[in-house]
């Protein structure tokens, strides 16, 4: 498969600095992940973690990334962080990537889906298991919340969701559900809102809650006043 389209494709609006990532996993599966920029520059999410993000999302263990910014200062965290190795991955090689299947295709329910999901979530900080879907025509992309020795380098289950489907799904997107364990309410932190507030603004958010009731939200309920790129003028 050619993954350049992924790469002229990322979500680059204010840098307009393309980088896409592979990761290759110790099960022998490989995972991409684009950059995905937010008018909240530190809420982006670069090429990188989302591959690696992608790859634990689905259960799997990530062993090399792979990255065309050779830039990145933090791909030392990265190797620290999963003891991995890393390098440059070159334009010219972009056409010889054959990343695997993460679409959840079938008639699920979405509660039972994200339930059967929560067991993938790496939490060790907070115990705080949550996962998300994201409906697209084809099917459900799952995420699930990741978090790392430094706090500010994990992300929510709504963010990883978002981020695969960005770099995987061509089509536009649909619905957002999202489920937590713990706790009688589910529902998206501020992060999360201002992120899905760039790029699902006409869908809905639907929190499942452990009475396994569930209530639905346009994100401008959810964040009003939002920021966004007009803000910006450079945008």
């Amino acid at each position: 498969m050619d993954i350049r389209p992924v790469y002229e494709q990322s979500y680059v609006p204010y840098s307009r600095q393309p980088e896409v990532a592979v990761v290759q996993s110790a099960e022998g599966r490989t995972y991409i992940g684009k950059r995905v920029e937010n008018i909240s520059y530190p809420l982006s999410i670069n090429a990188a973690q989302n591959a690696l993000f992608c790859c634990l999302s689905e259960g799997d263990s990530p062993e090399n990334l792979l990255v065309t910014d050779h830039g990145d200062r933090l791909l030392s965290f990265w190797e620290e962080e999963y003891g991995i190795q890393t390098g440059q991955l070159e334009l010219e090689n972009l056409s010889a990537v054959e990343p695997a299947q993460i679409l959840i295709a079938g008639n699920y329910e979405p509660v039972d889906l994200l339930s059967s999901l929560l067991d993938r979530a790496l939490v060790e900080q907070s115990n705080f298991p949550v996962a998300a879907l994201l409906e697209t025509n084809e099917g459900y992309i799952c995420g699930v919340n990741i978090e790392c020795s430094s706090w500010n380098m994990g992300l929510c289950a709504e963010r990883v969701a978002l981020a695969k489907a960005l770099t995987y799904h061509q089509g536009e997107l649909g619905d957002l559900h999202v489920l937590s364990r713990d706790g009688d309410f589910s529902s998206p932190c501020g992060a999360c809102r201002q992120v899905i507030s760039e790029h699902l603004s006409h869908r809905q958010v639907h929190l499942h809650h452990a009475d396994r009731s569930q209530s639905i939200h346009f994100i401008d309920d959810l964040l009003p006043f939002s920021f966004h790129s007009p803000s910006l003028s450079n945008s």
